[in-house]
């Protein structure tokens, strides 16, 4: 069994990894977790003793794939109760993280595939996020940040990076969601900043930091 305290570090784990690509520096997982390095150590040896991460000091976590596996397990269950809170409680994107961090830790396999039946088995979440199916597997995506794009090029918002409240209703005050139409009228070099045209309606400019964080198709 693993406890609440366990899932939540084994996810962050899986996220800094970049989905269990590199090992992670227990000082990066300290100030993820808001946590002393010395508390984030405990925690490793732990985690390694169910064999859920392999830690040498020095080189840092690496999750294991039976660590993995719980990790998509987590997450597959918070996007899934993310996107029912929009999707059938009419949460705002910008509202549901932190109710689905507390909703993420029920312990009911088949509560979680009647949802995802519920809800026609989505393929992400309300931020764009691809959701794991019941074997951990998740949809690839060619989706490129904004900031890489030429500009004259339309696009269309497919994802977010940024999932944070504040640059969610950032966006949502500039009238942009998922699926918005975003036409690139300039890009000036100085900055990175950008003038975009959304659903052909409303001209704003971005900065580059806005535009690292929205992903559309890539090509």
């Amino acid at each position: 069994m693993i406890s609440l305290t366990e899932e939540n570090y084994l996810k962050a784990i899986f996220h800094l990894s970049e989905d269990g690509i590199k090992p992670v520096l227990t000082n990066d997982l300290a100030a993820k977790m808001s946590t002393k390095a010395a508390s984030v150590t405990d925690m490793v040896k732990r985690l390694a003793g169910k064999g859920l991460v392999a830690y040498e000091k020095y080189y840092g976590v690496e999750i294991t794939k039976s660590g993995k596996a719980e990790a998509l397990k987590i997450i597959r269950k918070h996007r899934l109760w993310e996107k029912f809170l929009v999707d059938k409680l009419n949460f705002s994107w910008d509202e549901v993280h932190e109710v689905a961090e507390q909703l993420e830790h029920i312990q009911s396999p088949l509560l979680i595939e009647k949802l995802d039946e519920f809800l026609g088995f989505p393929k992400s979440d309300p931020h764009g996020e691809p959701i794991p199916d019941k074997n951990g597997v998740m949809s690839e995506v060619n989706q490129v940040p904004l900031s890489q794009t030429a500009p004259r090029r339309k696009a269309t918002l497919m994802a977010v990076k940024n999932d944070s409240p504040a640059f969610l209703k950032y966006l949502s005050k500039l009238g942009m969601r998922l699926g918005s139409k975003i036409s690139i009228v300039n890009k000036t070099e100085f900055d990175g900043s950008q003038e975009i045209l959304i659903d052909g309606k409303k001209k704003v400019f971005i900065s580059r930091d806005a535009a690292d964080n929205l992903l559309v198709e890539g090509k």
